[in-house]
């Protein structure tokens, strides 16, 4: 669906641009940190608009869209923490993505 794939693909962007830094980049001053995140943020956002519109139009509420957004930022957060910032994964992270993908199931259940 092409909404799960905007939304996927936008949140890729957005995890970067909040995140990058964090890696390699703590030395450079902040207000270039910013507009480097905020050039990078812009595709999120080409993305994400479209990514809503077309869940919308499709008959998703936005309440589904929110909430399916949340579990896969939740999701590319998960592969960034460990992939690029080298930080591991504990049961607490597991409990969390647990109590989120249910949130997505109230959302979507008796529809």
């Amino acid at each position: 669906m092409p909404t799960l794939f905007l939304l996927v693909t936008s949140n890729v962007f957005m995890t970067t641009a909040w995140y990058w830094h964090l890696k390699g980049g703590m030395d450079k001053p902040l207000p270039l940190v910013i507009a480097i995140s905020w050039g990078i943020a812009l595709f999120e956002y080409c993305l994400a608009v479209p990514a809503n519109r077309i869940g919308y139009a499709a008959g998703w509420s936005a309440g589904q869209l929110k909430v399916t957004q949340e579990a896969i930022a939740l999701i590319v957060f998960g592969v960034f923490m460990v992939a690029v910032l080298k930080e591991p994964l504990h049961w607490r992270h597991a409990a969390a993505f647990a109590c989120l993908m249910g949130a997505v199931a109230f959302m979507f259940s008796g529809k």
